[in-house]
């Protein structure tokens, strides 16, 4: 298990160093400091949850996690604006339960569209919409059944310069949620504090210096669901839940790049098949997360 983990950590930490070596020696060209102007923007972390035993059966599960975006924004016909992205996710799962199996990887693939609008002819209300065409697979072919297209719509309302407000739906289809609401807001009461109690990522963060801060950070993860093979079923869900709870600290190395170092607990794992095909309940453990931003 430990060779596999080493292996794992290493292939992660080369495509997400072969990833962001590039624009780190370019990022003049590929990142613009103007709203005005096109940008592009990337991030990349791999995230490690040792190995923990499961509830009720014999056996222990151990995940490795790595994920990259990249975006780029523009304003079509000098108004809209768009930004266009690209995300993979890998989850790789080293299982020694022997009464359920598992696959030993989870793979997504998506691409994604959003624009902002004015909310009609309200003041400082707009209304923001994305789809993201994606695959969620156990294998790199991706089949066809794999394919979902996920999207979201929500108002945000700035009330003030230190309240944002966010109100809206995301829509699932072919998930066993089809439809969930989007809440949030963003609190910044002076210019090191940071609420920012959004979906995907929440977080708390305040600034030390210039240059270093401390954050913490929280979120449960919503329609984890990806199709697989188990024994001699295809096209089988299996749906990936997890909370966690963590701090960390973030370091600005420049005007573009910042790098994060996080750790915490991690709540109420579980991997379960659709159609009663068996499930793994994950006891309690910690993580460790590194996060690579390059953004304006």
């Amino acid at each position: 298990m430990a060779i596999n983990l080493v292996k794992k950590i290493v292939f992660i930490l080369f495509m997400a160093i072969a990833a962001l070596t590039f624009p780190s020696f370019s990022n003049a060209e590929t990142v613009k400091d103007t709203k005005n102007n096109p940008y592009s923007q990337m991030e990349s972390s791999i995230k490690y949850e040792p190995s923990r035993g499961v509830k009720s059966v014999p056996g222990k599960v151990e995940i490795i996690k790595s994920d990259f975006t990249y975006k780029y924004g523009f304003k079509a016909f000098d108004k809209l604006p768009v930004e266009l992205s690209l995300n993979t996710g890998y989850i790789g799962i080293d299982n020694t339960v022997a009464s359920v199996e598992l696959p030993a990887r989870l793979i997504g693939l998506s691409t994604g569209i959003e624009t902002t609008l004015p909310f009609f002819n309200f003041n400082n209300t707009y209304f923001r919409v994305g789809v993201k065409p994606s695959f969620y697979s156990d294998s790199w072919d991706f089949p066809t059944s794999s394919f979902r297209i996920p999207s979201y719509y929500y108002a945000i309302y700035r009330l003030s310069p230190k309240w944002t407000f966010l109100l809206g739906v995301a829509v699932y289809p072919d998930f066993v949620d089809p439809a969930l609401p989007v809440l949030g807001f963003i609190y910044k009461p002076n210019d090191r504090l940071t609420f920012n109690i959004v979906p995907r990522r929440p977080d708390i963060t305040y600034a030390l210096t210039d240059r270093i801060s401390l954050f913490g950070e929280g979120s449960f993860s919503i329609n984890n669901e990806f199709e697989v093979k188990k024994d001699n079923y295809k096209n089988v869900v299996l749906a990936y839940h997890e909370t966690y709870l963590g701090a960390g600290i973030k370091y600005k190395l420049n005007k573009y790049i910042q790098a994060s170092l996080s750790s915490g607990g991690n709540f109420r794992r579980r991997l379960k098949y659709d159609d009663s095909l068996g499930k793994v309940d994950i006891k309690d453990g910690m993580y460790t997360e590194f996060r690579v931003e390059i953004k304006p």
